[in-house]
Parts: structure tokens; C-alpha cells; sequence
């Protein structure tokens, strides 16, 4: 009688231990398929070639990778996700580029936190994977090309009801190289997308203080994509506080057409066309004397290209060959690496 009881307790305890274990596997069973815990890992190399015919210094060229940059991303939890991301090679400098977490609070929901672009046009957001020309606009490049750390909310409904996006940040004021400053003051951004057929149209507005200087920037922008054809145009206006330098003006303009192609080794061919300007530009910054001064002269670029590549999901390869032709006013000499040049570049995004 004492061994049976013994043998009943020994197999409702393995039972309970079995049913354990089931519901245990079970468990990690419905978490794989909710969330992979893997990160994803992708990057661009861009190696290019570029000659310049300078009036002040005659032709040189030079061989450089523009830019080498990894980014690892992945999820948390299913609304939680996280991203880094920075450029093992700009110009032969490495720089620390994106740190963030996002939390997706309600449907169509985030809050964003860590170091990112503040969310403030839209030439600055296209990436070196998905540039259509070698070099950037002086939209993208020199008004308000700025990563900062801080945080900023919207709601993205570019599929929902409201085809709408709508964005708000509050960021450091002080270089992103040094996170320990404490801040007097701050950078705040606003932006609102609106999605109508084939056409976006975009609107922000950003102020932030690079020294004793409060700048004022703001952009509009429309985009229409339609079957072969990417066609934008993006203006901003920029304005200082107290008067301390003249309003500037810029604008960039441009259309891609891109064929199809059916060949083992590539898919695809595009033309772009750009023209692109600004008026004298200030970053904010005082010289020595406590006046700002103008960084990069009043000038007016045409740019005309081709690119030829294969894309499979996400992977692309792409071979492109650009013209620029720089205009200046009378009596502006244009500084090495700001003149006609021509440019030929390699680009491999994974």
C-alpha cells in the first residue's frame, strides 16, 4: 500500500512538471513568432571619383569613400524598437551618427528618444543609399543638416483614415560631441506630411541656437511620384534673430525618370536632372570678432546624371556618372571642392 501511494505521488508530480514544461514551450513558442530578437544589420558603401576645374587652381581629381555607414536595428517587444547607426568612413573620418529607442504607445503612435535627425525637411532625410545624385543639395547639405539628441512624438497615419504625418521634437542646442552640456536653451521642430494620390506635401519649421545667435528656418516641399517618374521641389527660408544677418534663401529642384531593364546583370536606368541655389548662408556661428559672417557664398548649381544598377529587395548596386556646373556672382572666386566637376561613383547598399 505504501509503494502505491509512492507511485501515484511520482506521477502526479510528473505530470504537473510535464505540463509545466508544455505550457514553458509553448510560451517562448508564441513569443518567437511575435517578435525576432535578431537584429538586423544593414550598410552602403559609396567609393567615387570626382575631377574639378577650378578658375583659381586648374584641374585636379581625387579618389575617396564618401561613405561607408552600418546601422544595426531591431525590436524589444512588438511596439518597442531600437537603432544604431554610424559611418565607418566619411571622407576617411568615422563619425557616430544615430542612437535611439521607440516606443509605439497607441496605433499610429511613437515617441522616439536618443540621437537622430531632427525632424525638419525633407533633401536632409534621404540617406546615401537613396541619394539620386553624388552630392547632396545645399537644402540637405548646409541649411539645416542637423542630428541632435532629445526626443520628439507624432502620430503616423500615412496609410490610415488621416493620411496624414505629424511630428514635434525638443533637442540639445549644444554638438551632439558632447552630451554632458546643460542646456539654456533648446532646438524645437515641427513637421507635418500630408499624403493626396501620387503627391506628398510637406511643411516644417525648426529654431535652434548654435551660439548667442537664435536662427529660424522653414521649409515647404512637394513631391510627386508617379509610375517612372520622382519629381520635388523644396524651398526654405532662413531668418536670425535681432537682424544679425540678412534672410536666406534656398531651393532645390530636380526630376528622375527611371527605365526598366531586362538583363542578367542589371534592371534599371535613370536620368536625373537638378538645379539648386542659395543665397549667402550663415550657419550661426560668430567669428572671432562676434559678427556672423557668411560661410558659403550666394551660388546657383545645375547637375545632370545617369545611373545604371540592379535591385533585388533590398539589396542595390548602382553605377553613376554626374556633371555639376556651379554659377556665382560677379567677383566671387569659388573655393577647392565648390567648382565644375565632374563625378563618377560606385554605390553598394545591404
Amino acid at each position: 500500500m505504501l509503494f502505491m501511494r509512492i507511485g501515484m505521488k511520482r506521477t502526479v508530480l510528473a505530470a504537473i512538471i510535464g505540463a509545466i514544461c508544455v505550457s514553458s514551450n509553448a510560451s517562448e513558442t508564441n513569443d518567437k513568432n511575435e517578435i525576432n530578437y535578431m537584429p538586423e544589420i544593414h550598410g552602403v558603401v559609396r567609393a567615387r571619383w570626382e575631377g574639378e576645374w577650378a578658375d583659381n587652381d586648374g584641374f585636379g581629381s581625387r579618389f575617396e569613400v564618401r561613405n561607408a555607414r552600418i546601422n544595426i536595428g531591431g525590436k524589444v517587444f512588438p511596439t518597442i524598437n531600437y537603432y544604431v547607426q554610424f559611418d565607418a568612413s566619411d571622407q576617411g573620418k568615422m563619425k557616430f551618427l544615430d542612437a535611439w529607442g521607440r516606443w509605439e504607445f497607441l496605433p499610429k503612435w511613437r515617441i522616439q528618444a536618443g540621437q537622430f535627425r531632427v525632424p525638419f525637411g525633407v533633401d536632409c532625410f534621404k540617406a546615401p543609399g537613396g541619394y539620386y545624385f553624388a552630392n547632396r543639395s545645399f537644402i540637405g547639405k548646409h541649411m539645416v543638416n542637423m542630428r541632435q539628441v532629445g526626443v520628439k512624438a507624432g502620430y503616423y497615419g500615412k496609410s490610415g483614415k488621416i493620411p496624414t504625418d505629424i511630428e514635434f521634437g525638443v533637442f540639445n542646442t549644444a554638438s551632439t560631441e558632447n552630451h554632458n552640456v546643460w542646456q539654456k536653451s533648446y532646438t524645437y521642430a515641427v513637421k507635418n506630411t500630408w499624403y493626396i494620390s501620387h503627391i506628398a506635401v510637406s511643411g516644417s519649421f525648426v529654431s535652434y541656437k548654435p551660439q548667442f545667435t537664435r536662427v529660424n528656418v522653414a521649409d515647404g516641399c512637394v513631391t510627386w511620384t508617379y509610375d517612372r517618374w520622382v519629381v520635388e521641389g523644396e524651398y526654405q527660408h532662413k531668418w536670425y534673430a535681432g537682424d544679425r544677418f540678412r534672410h536666406v534663401n534656398a531651393w532645390n529642384l530636380y526630376g528622375v525618370y527611371t527605365l526598366p531593364l531586362k538583363n542578367s546583370t542589371v534592371n534599371f536606368m535613370s536620368f536625373e536632372g537638378r538645379f539648386d541655389g542659395m543665397t549667402d548662408h550663415s550657419s550661426g556661428s560668430n567669428n572671432s570678432d562676434g559678427i556672423l559672417v557668411a560661410d558659403h557664398p550666394s551660388r546657383r548649381r545645375i547637375t545632370v546624371g545617369s545611373t545604371i544598377g540592379r535591385i533585388h529587395k533590398q539589396l542595390k548596386a548602382e553605377f553613376s556618372i554626374n556633371y555639376e556646373k556651379y554659377f556665382y556672382n560677379k567677383g566671387v572666386c569659388a573655393t577647392r571642392g565648390n567648382d565644375d566637376k565632374l563625378l563618377a561613383e560606385i554605390t553598394i547598399k545591404f
